[in-house]
This record gives C-alpha cells, structure tokens and sequence, in this order.
C-alpha cells in the first residue's frame, strides 16, 4: 500500500470514542448514502472503497422523540441517537448500543450558535459534563456537502467530507457524500456525527 500523506493523529484524538474496533491506522474512505424513499434495510447505508456495506442507519419514531439507530454491516445496534427536547441549539444524545439510559451517553453535539450561515457543531463526549470546552467541532458548509471534523483545539483535522456526484446517485435521486476519516480516528464516531448534521439540516429545511 502506498504511503499515505495524512498525519497521524495522536492521543487524546486517536482515543476510541465508539469502541477500538472501529479505529484504523490508515486513512478510512467511506461513501455514505441518503436514500430517499427509506427501505427496510435503512435510511443510510454506509459503504467502504469497495462498495461493502460497513453500517445502516435506521429511524424510530417513538413519541414525540425522533431516534435513529446506527447498525454494523449485520444489524447489530452499535449507537442510538436521540433529539433532546426543548433545547435552544438542537442537541442530539449519542448512546452505547439501543440504549436511552443517561449511564450509557457517550458524546452529545449540538448548533454552536442559535443563527447560523455556516455549519458548525460543538461535540461534548459523555464524561465532559461542564461542557466548558468542546472535545470535537465540526466546521464547513452542509449545502456544500463541504465539513470538517475537528480536534477540541479547532486546527487539527481529523475527518473531511464532501459531496459524490455519480451517474449512479443522480439517476437514482440519492443524496451521496464522501467521508475521509484520518488514521487512528474513530471512524464509527465519525458516521454518527455526519448522521447528527445531516438530521439538524433536514430538520431545518423542513422549517424553512
């Protein structure tokens, strides 16, 4: 394999968020497809360079709460996602596994601002309760499809996203997207974030 030109990224970032089953050291290329009519194998499915199906990503509805369950390549739940309600910045809960128990949050992100032009999230991980600074932010452009997922410090970049134009997609009206997640980087932490903004966004132009 050729040598890549991405720098390492080093502890605290290349710490596991999700489990370390899902860091790699080498750069992870992910495509990720919105579907628009959800099937029954999910709203997202999530594929590496080769077209294999590493996650899904399926909704609930259950009351008034949207919730939304990440599953690997064989249907077991690995995180759920949860919309708290009642909150000024739109702020989704990320839980371990199908589980809605505060014990089992593992990072939560939210708006940065309350009017925003650009997108921009700040991620707190479960045991930062102070939440005086962020662990991750995210920054770009979602109408791009253009973002960047980075360290606490906002200057180290540890995953990029952009838009996938394919014959394929545009045939098929599917929203389609890349995800270059770097070495040693949580790359299932990475997908849930990508879910997170895409939900908030939806959600807004739903309003708009």
């Amino acid at each position: 394999m050729a040598q890549s030109s991405y720098p390492p990224v080093q502890p605290p970032n290349s710490a596991a968020v999700v489990g370390p089953n899902f860091l790699a050291p080498y750069p992870v290329d992910l495509t990720i497809v919105k579907k628009l009519l959800a099937l029954s194998d999910g709203n997202f499915a999530v594929t590496d360079v080769n077209g294999n199906v590493m996650f899904k990503v399926k909704g609930k509805h259950i009351s008034l709460r949207d919730r939304r369950v990440l599953l690997d390549a064989a249907g077991n739940p690995i995180l759920s996602f949860q919309k708290k309600l009642r909150t000024m910045h739109n702020r989704w809960v990320v839980f371990r596994g199908d589980s809605s128990d505060s014990k089992d949050i593992i990072f939560s992100a939210k708006q940065s601002s309350l009017i925003q032009f650009k997108t921009s999230l700040d991620v707190f991980l479960g045991y930062n309760e102070k939440e005086n600074l962020c662990d991750f932010k995210v920054k770009g452009s979602w109408f791009d499809r253009s973002c960047a997922i980075y360290a606490g410090d906002g200057t180290t970049i540890i995953a990029q996203m952009h838009k996938k134009h394919t014959a394929q997609s545009i045939m098929l009206g599917k929203d389609t997207f890349s995800v270059m997640v770097y070495p040693n980087v949580d790359y299932a932490f990475i997908v849930a974030l990508v879910v997170i903004l895409h939900e908030i966004n939806e959600e807004k132009n739903d309003v708009e």
